[in-house]
């Protein structure tokens, strides 16, 4: 069974944005290529048992198993060093990816308080965008009684757009609710 935002890219979204875009080859249409879920989690070096419940609760809301990320350098100051645990991710593609984008943002988003849309200048110049969620508590996934705290994550949405332009119609057209 295939994704139902998927399907829809495939049939209605990419001939769209062919017209739209002019572009006659259709390998050059944008589509979404990775999305990448990131949880940084500071307080993870004085408490090291927060980030079991991190890694389990991104699992969770990806529907694939997370990976813990570590420190690259040293930083005195925070107390850490290079190759301390510090967070964790996932990167979905594929079936997993979409329905993943389409929770986001039929489900996730629309759950978030005083929500007028997500920023439009939150590209990055190549045709990715980054999201930034300050609870995880959105995600229908997650059980408020077996969390002991509120915490953030960053959802990077990489494309194939190669300008942000393109991206922009990209998204627009897949339903993501931008703002201002």
């Amino acid at each position: 069974m295939s994704a139902r935002l998927k399907e829809r890219y495939l049939k209605e979204i990419a001939p769209t944005l062919a017209r739209e875009l002019a572009i006659g080859n259709r390998m050059a249409i944008p589509r979404v290529e990775k999305v990448v879920l990131n949880m940084g989690l500071g307080e993870a070096v004085s408490n090291p048992k927060m980030l079991d419940g991190a890694v389990e609760e991104l699992s969770a809301i990806a529907g694939q198993k997370a990976v813990v990320t570590k420190a690259k350098k040293s930083i005195a100051t925070y107390k850490l060093r290079a190759g301390m645990p510090i967070g964790a991710r996932v990167t979905l593609r594929g079936d997993r990816m979409y329905e993943f984008l389409d929770r986001l943002i039929n489900i996730a988003l629309p759950r978030v308080r005083d929500f007028r849309g997500v920023s439009l200048k939150a590209f990055d110049g190549r045709g990715n965008y980054t999201v930034g969620v300050r609870d995880h508590f959105i995600f229908p996934e997650i059980d408020y009684s077996r969390t002991d705290k509120s915490k953030g994550l960053n959802i990077t949405i990489v494309t194939t757009a190669g300008r942000d332009d393109r991206a922009r119609a990209l998204l627009k057209e897949l339903g993501m609710p931008f703002g201002k």
